[in-house]
């Protein structure tokens, strides 16, 4: 057996082996769950569809799970009680869990107004950046898109989160998109950078292996 075939490469075949070897695992991406979570209005669903153009034009696998599409699916059986809020948030989890472990990008799109049953998908992901799409509330109502703020107002609505249900802000949020003061492409930005960030850490892992 030939053991001193790598110190017998020239110098240019080396260097060719090294570059195959760090465009392989450029291609084996870390999944990681990217989750927004703010007032209804805040601008999640926004700022998750422009990510997601950029992450894929640059080559990634980008699932996107939003909030409302969600709701007329995976979780359409459910309420909004307290209880049903809870068990939709832990399905999303579970789906966007299973789409983590398999290399994929998953921005979730959804109001999630309780803190709890956010750590606790959290730690079920494990590769978890938790995004704060922060608005004040009369921003909120300002833009109200789908109407239901003026319906909770008027009660025909009832535990609409922000009026009358609460919504618990995260304590620390990996990133924090303050749409009343910035673009949306700054937003994006913020969030793309922390992104980086994962990467480069976890590509460090890999390469100490």
């Amino acid at each position: 057996m030939n053991t001193g075939f790598y110190r017998q490469l020239t110098g240019t075949e080396r260097n060719i082996r090294n570059y195959c070897l760090r465009k392989e695992l450029d291609m084996q991406q870390d999944g990681i769950t990217v989750w927004f979570t703010g007032l209804s209005g805040a601008g999640k669903t926004t700022i998750a569809a422009e990510l997601a153009k950029v992450l894929r034009r640059q080559g990634h696998k980008v699932e996107v799970l939003d909030g409302d599409i969600v709701r007329k699916s995976l979780t359409r059986d459910l309420g909004y009680s307290r209880a049903e809020r809870d068990e939709n948030i832990r399905r999303i989890g579970f789906v966007a869990d299973l789409l983590t472990r398999n290399g994929v990008i998953v921005l979730v799109s959804v109001i999630s107004p309780y803190r709890d049953v956010r750590e606790e998908v959290r730690h079920q992901i494990g590769n978890f950046m938790e995004v704060y799409v922060k608005a004040p509330l009369e921003v909120c109502e300002e833009r109200d898109v789908k109407g239901l703020y003026k319906k909770a107002r008027a009660g025909e609505i009832r535990g609409f989160t922000g009026i009358d249900d609460p919504y618990e802000p995260p304590l620390h949020p990996q990133v924090e998109c303050l749409t009343d003061r910035e673009t949306v492409t700054e937003s994006v930005t913020k969030v793309m950078d922390k992104l980086e960030v994962f990467w480069a850490n976890t590509a460090l892992s890999s390469a100490q292996l």
